[in-house]
């Protein structure tokens, strides 16, 4: 699997691919993974996340529940949404590369993106634990936006519309 710099965007999304690189840039609501359990049923995780060169970066531990779903079957699904009206988001599916290399890296970044210097005890023992981290990469098989602006702003005519 190697990272592609262009997303893969659905033609029935609401933003183009520079507007889902650009959200996923300062977006600092964790991403919801979900992996494909034995039983059938999906299983969910809410895990730091970057975006970089195409491809969707985050770091799981080695004893996630989530880890051998995800070697077993690489296939996933994925959404990064805004949790406060107006609500919008991207979701899509991708292949997934459990790697051993660059963890405690990426686990510096992803720290400094989502816990700035708020929590230092936390990060340390996050980056403590590094060698014991997958560096998780997703690569999109398709992505695409939604965006419920238009119609949650009750001065749009779109809002009348909605019951």
């Amino acid at each position: 699997m190697t990272p592609r710099p262009e997303l893969p965007v659905r033609a029935s999304s609401a933003w183009d691919a520079a507007a889902i690189t650009e959200f996923l840039a300062r977006s600092h609501t964790p991403m919801r993974l979900a992996a494909n359990a034995a039983n059938g049923f999906p299983q969910l995780a809410s895990v730091w996340f970057e975006y970089a060169g195409g491809s969707l970066w985050c770091a799981m531990h080695e004893g996630s529940a989530m880890v051998p779903l995800l070697a077993h079957d690489p296939r996933c699904a994925f959404e990064i949404a805004t949790n406060d009206p107006p609500y919008h988001g991207v979701r899509g599916q991708a292949q997934v590369a459990l790697l051993r290399e660059g963890a405690s890296p990426l686990l510096t970044r992803l720290i400094s993106r989502y816990l700035g210097d708020s929590n230092p005890r936390l990060a340390a023992w996050l980056l403590g634990r590094a060698d014991q981290e997958f560096v998780v990469r997703l690569d999109p098989v398709w992505i695409t936006a939604w965006d419920y602006a238009a119609r949650m702003n009750p001065r749009t005519p779109a809002a009348a519309d909605v019951p």
